[in-house]
């Protein structure tokens, strides 16, 4: 494809910045006309100052004189779940501080310490023996790294081996986050930590071996915090400083090669052994370690011990030449694109990352990108207000998505004309970020296909809240509104909606877009408790969206005070984030509780025995019904609330149209414990065929994995 001229790459930027500025513009003022001045002002706050990442404070025991020390019990379990090796040939000092620091803050994890003695000639015996719960082993002879490592093995009692150096700190969770990976990514066979310098720079985040064998400490010097070093991704291999192993699979491949002996390339072999067992290398990052590189065995190649280090390169390419041929030529440098270069890469974009506890187009977000990093995908994750949203940013990082923020990313702009190209597909949620964003995408990721998930029709959703409150403004709104989504939809390759009932409206209002339906994605929880152990009512929905507000206000008002004189014990829990004083005030009134956000809404799902969807406007797939239905809760829910679910009234939902039916709907449904438990099943079927994540995985193949 040939480029545009230049001049027009000198317009894009322009271009890009005037149209999101424009649309900053529209989004305030109608913030303003629907949220009020002070709500508008703190989300734009929160916007506009994007947070950094969350300081990280580095522990480092003090530098005391030795006293007796005494294991905490979970770092010295009879029944360890791991074991702890750490080599040691003298360095007494720096064992010390390894095991002051394990001590300091010891695992969830049970486990247990073995340190090795590879013949120390300093107080090493002495003061080992004054360590109460450590398991210590005195090797008869001085061997080196790897049979001191073989030794450890040897006697380990745990289902994982952790092979940490004794100049080592292992920070706070260190251990639990490295076996975590096992946990959430079964096929890993190995898992290797963050390695810092003492200073807190970036020692290695995972290894790349090149095509002659030579290896690369992936950002060494950089900051930890960089979001290239910051997501669980695979590696070619990991620093034995700190990795962790199956016990099992360790024997399989031999363990650590003598051929290697004394030292060096013998971690880097048991990565290349483990991936031909067929299994992962994956480099945790939450799993810290700060590691005083060469003072055990300095820094010198040419002599001593580190010499072994240039012999052993040509050992290892030797041995695994066949594999090293389809590493990356030693002249690179490794980066996103070159580690990602095998997989389907899709780029997300978003005004923040999901949060899949206060919303539900969060959650269909946020199970997306889990289904594409099952299929093998690299996803990244570009959130326009570059705010690190914390717990919610690591949470995407855990799932191995590249996620982006300040002051990393600089701009939008700048990110995308650096990165973009190297993305097959780039997803742009809502019509107003893809306004100002796709031609800036068509230039700089001309092959990529672009897809607008419009989450819901704003301009449908709009144009009803107009029609139910009669403001001839919000009237006119709503059109404006319908004639920048449709010009979107035109710019973008592919449109995703998230029922039936949407595409045949885009088949009339735009039927030149090529439409696919990707609804929300669910995790069937399963019944619950039964009929007997649940009592109340229940609503879920973030009170950012105005329908959610209005909902809660018209059942409140309307509703809610006939259902409380058929059933006075009855409670009506009002769950969702940001509530605004008038829902606040809701309180007040009898049986009425408002909880604001909760962050695990499981109690709520299980305990309550009805869930409301007193919707009143809207569009889209309402998340709450379907979350409901997914903890086997029966809903009821207006005609809005149910349209393009597939549900049935008087089979998988209760529909009513108006307060007194919506009442009587109630108190019927919730006094019935047969017709309680026909809907309740019929729920848990409904979200089973149309809104589970093995229902849509073939959608999500064909949209965002197959080839053009």
């Amino acid at each position: 494809m040939q480029s545009p001229p230049r001049s027009r790459d000198w317009l894009s930027m322009p271009r890009y910045w005037l149209a999101h500025l424009r649309g900053l513009l529209r989004r305030g003022l109608s913030s303003l006309r629907s949220r009020g001045w002070r709500a508008t002002w703190q989300r734009a706050w929160l916007q506009l100052r994007p947070a950094p990442p969350p300081p990280v404070t580095l522990y480092r025991p003090a530098p005391l004189p030795f006293a007796p020390l005494a294991l905490p019990p979970t770092v010295a379990s009879p029944t360890p779940r791991a074991s702890i090796v750490i080599p040691v040939y003298n360095h007494c000092q720096a064992t010390l501080a390894c095991l002051r620091a394990l001590a300091a803050h010891p695992p969830a994890t049970a486990c247990e310490v073995i340190v090795v003695d590879d013949g120390s000639s300093d107080d090493t015996a002495a003061w080992m023996a004054q360590v109460d719960g450590l398991r210590y082993h005195r090797r008869a002879a001085n061997g080196g790294f790897i049979a001191a490592c073989n030794d450890g093995a040897a006697q380990a009692r745990g289902r994982f081996l952790v092979f940490l150096n004794n100049d080592t700190l292992p920070q706070p969770g260190w251990l639990d986050a490295l076996l975590a990976t096992f946990d959430a990514q079964p096929d890993t066979g190995m898992a290797v930590a963050q390695l810092l310098y003492p200073d807190g720079r970036l020692q290695e985040a995972g290894g790349v071996v090149f095509a002659d064998g030579s290896a690369w400490s992936y950002g060494r010097f950089e900051s930890a915090d960089d979001p290239r070093y910051a997501y669980v991704r695979e590696a070619d291999y990991g620093s034995g400083a700190a990795l962790a192993i199956p016990r099992a699979l360790f024997a399989r491949a031999g363990g650590f090669d003598p051929r290697y002996a004394p030292a060096y390339y013998e971690d880097t072999d048991l990565a290349f052994a483990v991936r031909a067992l067929g299994a992962r290398v994956r480099y945790q990052p939450a799993s810290r370690v700060l590691h005083d590189e060469g003072t055990t065995a300095g820094t010198d190649t040419g002599s001593g011990v580190k010499a072994y280090q240039a012999r052993n390169r040509q050992v290892f390419a030797d041995k695994w030449a066949h594999a090293l041929r389809g590493q990356p030529a030693a002249s690179t440098v490794p980066g996103p694109a070159l580690l990602h270069a095998q997989q389907r890469s899709v780029l997300f974009i978003d005004e923040a990352v999901p949060t899949p506890d206060r919303d539900s187009a969060s959650l269909r977000q946020f199970n997306l990108l889990r289904m594409l990093r099952g299929h093998g995908a690299h996803v990244a994750f570009l959130p326009t207000g570059l705010a690190h949203a914390g717990a919610d940013t690591l949470a995407l990082q855990q799932l191995g998505v590249e996620t982006w923020y300040a002051p990393f990313a600089g701009t939008v702009a700048t990110w995308l004309r650096a990165n973009a190209a190297r993305f097959q597909v780039i997803v742009v949620s809502r019509h107003h970020l893809a306004t100002p964003l796709l031609p800036l995408l068509r230039r700089h990721a001309p092959l990529a296909r672009l897809v607008l998930d419009t989450v819901d029709l704003h301009y449908l959703r709009e144009h009803r809240g107009a029609l139910l409150s009669g403001d001839p403004a919000a009237l006119r709104a709503a059109e404006a509104t319908r004639r920048r989504e449709l010009a979107a939809m035109a710019d973008a390759d592919l449109v995703l909606v998230v029922s039936a009932d949407e595409r045949t409206q885009l088949q009339h209002d735009a039927p030149g877009v090529q439409v696919e339906v990707l609804s929300n994605l669910h995790q069937v929880a399963g019944p619950g408790a039964g009929f007997d152990a649940r009592q109340d009512l229940v609503f879920v929905g973030g009170f950012r969206h105005p329908p959610n507000v209005d909902a809660v206000l018209w059942f409140v008002q309307d509703v809610f005070p006939a259902i409380h004189q058929h059933l006075p014990q009855l409670r009506f829990h009002c769950i969702g984030a940001d509530p605004p004083e008038a829902i606040r005030a809701l309180s007040a009134q009898p049986g009425v509780q408002v909880h604001g956000h909760v962050p695990d809404i499981g109690p709520y799902m299980d305990g309550a025995r009805l869930a409301v969807a007193p919707l009143r406007f809207g569009a889209g797939v309402k998340g709450k019904v379907n979350l409901s239905m997914a903890h086997g809760q029966p809903v009821v829910a207006t005609p809005c609330a149910v349209e393009g679910m597939h549900l049935r009234d008087g089979v998988d939902v209760a529909v009513a149209g108006d307060a007194a039916t919506f009442a009587e709907a109630v108190v019927a449904l919730y006094g019935d414990r047969e017709r309680w438990q026909r809907q309740a099943r019929a729920g848990l079927e409904n979200v089973a065929r149309h809104f589970s994540l093995e229902a849509a995985d073939a959608a999500v193949q064909r949209i965002f994995l197959a080839p053009r």
